[in-house]
């Protein structure tokens, strides 16, 4: 990966070995004036606070049983082509992997033909979320920050854990790679259930809070050292080198201030916890649980924004099959293999399903909490078979937007809008005002405000 500094990689290094994740600082983001909602813009935000939720897959979903009759080939059920459209999905067309959704059609928008125009299979997965590789970056001036990361940038400071980042550190590439800072450092997961629990509920005794200040004076310590370092060499680098460093520095002081932060927060109490510790078991059966945590996350706004990405330690053998996840996700039409995955993909769409109701069941002012909730759930894999990242499968549900079925987009059309697009819309609905994000040309056609 080209290098974005001419700091020394051994100070980086050390930075990541103590958790650091170095990003340029955040302006703050600007409230709209109290005014009506204009056509396509969101409207003035109440006082309580709105959410976002990222859930990936690493491998996608066999298309021929995730896409909706009225979706396949990118036609309405006229069989029109068109660039963009919204049309309410009948229980008829409902694929058998999205079965379970049948229920909350009203509450969500399935949308076909988008994608980042990526190529590389497994290597262009991990752009999911940025719509940009790594090898893409340096040409972009927030870098290959992921949405979640640029929506936890904007409200730092607002909830004990700016995001939550759960996964595995195993699998294909190293593991789960679905959020990304600005600096380009992956943001390690949370591995499981019980590191989740711990995270949320545990840390509250005075031994506890005296570790958590201790890791906190050493990084500080760390940053200073390099803080030093960096600014004894300025003198014999270039004008070219030098705003680089000033970048570099611009971006310690704001894990500085991220540090203070958590320093803040040391004091308040966590929420009590709803039940006992869970155990690790494996990725398969600990999937609700995560699910749990995380609902339980948004609702005592511990944080507003949090990811999951599901791979890795999501094995197919623990569903009874013989073959690898990723081995079958390379199915070849071989039917047994088709069959193993409609198994597994309906599985995940039914958990992310039970999701949806448990945000739709609980209270969040005057509404529920998922319609304040912003729910992305797809792939950077369109189909593993042929390892294409193309007419990704995605889903938003909730978020305060008019869904009414399903939005199609004409894969051969010129005016096809990048998938960023509904990552701009997204931030927009979080009240981050902003008129870009990476590779966007706007708000996602089709697609609207309550």
């Amino acid at each position: 990966m080209p290098q974005r500094q001419t700091f020394p990689r051994s100070r980086r290094n050390l930075l990541r070995a103590a958790g650091i994740t170095v990003a340029l600082p955040a302006l703050p983001s600007l409230r709209r004036p109290a005014k009506a909602a204009e056509p396509n813009q969101p409207e003035q935000l109440d006082d309580g606070p709105r959410r976002m939720v990222c859930i990936g897959n690493m491998l996608g979903f066999y298309p021929g049983a995730f896409w909706p009759d009225a979706l396949a080939g990118n036609k309405h059920p006229s069989g029109e082509r068109r660039p963009g459209g919204n049309e309410p999905i009948e229980k008829k067309t409902l694929s058998p992997t999205l079965a379970s959704l049948e229920s909350r059609l009203a509450e969500l928008t399935i949308i076909g033909g988008l994608d980042h125009g990526l190529k590389g299979g497994h290597f262009a997965i991990h752009g999911f979320l940025s719509g940009l590789k790594h090898s893409d970056a340096k040409t972009m001036p927030d870098g290959n920050i992921s949405v979640d990361q640029y929506a936890a940038e904007k409200s730092g400071g607002q909830t004990r854990f700016a995001s939550l980042t759960v996964g595995s550190d195993s699998g294909i590439h190293g593991g789960c790679q679905m959020s990304w800072s600005r600096a380009g450092t992956r943001v390690p997961p949370i591995t499981g259930p019980k590191e989740l629990f711990d995270k949320l509920f545990v840390g509250t005794k005075a031994s506890d809070k005296q570790l958590a200040e201790d890791r906190i004076r050493l990084k500080q310590s760390i940053l200073d050292s390099v803080n030093g370092d960096a600014k004894s060499i300025a003198k014999s680098l270039n004008p070219r080198d030098r705003q680089k460093l000033d970048e570099y520095l611009s971006s310690i002081r704001d894990v500085e201030k991220r540090l203070d932060n958590q320093r803040n927060w040391i004091d308040v109490p966590k929420p009590p916890a709803p039940f006992d510790p869970p155990r690790n078991s494996n990725m398969v059966d600990d999937l609700p649980m995560l699910y749990d945590l995380i609902t339980i996350a948004l609702q005592t706004d511990s944080t507003r924004i949090a990811t999951l990405e599901i791979g890795g330690d999501f094995e197919a053998r623990d569903f009874g099959f013989k073959s690898g996840y990723h081995a079958l996700s390379h199915h070849g039409m071989r039917e047994d293999a088709i069959a193993a995955l409609k198994v597994i993909d309906a599985y995940q769409v039914e958990q992310f399903s039970r999701f949806l109701q448990k945000l739709s069941d609980l209270e969040s002012g005057e509404t529920s909490l998922l319609s304040r909730t912003s729910v992305l759930f797809g792939s950077g894999m369109g189909n593993a078979n042929s390892h294409t990242n193309s007419n990704l499968p995605i889903i938003l549900a909730g978020g305060g937007f008019k869904h009414r079925g399903f939005l199609a987009f004409d894969q051969a059309s010129n005016d096809r809008p990048p998938l960023t697009n509904l990552f701009l819309s997204m931030l927009q609905r979080f009240g981050i005002e902003t008129d870009r994000f990476a590779t966007s040309t706007g708000t996602l056609t089709g697609l609207e405000f309550v």
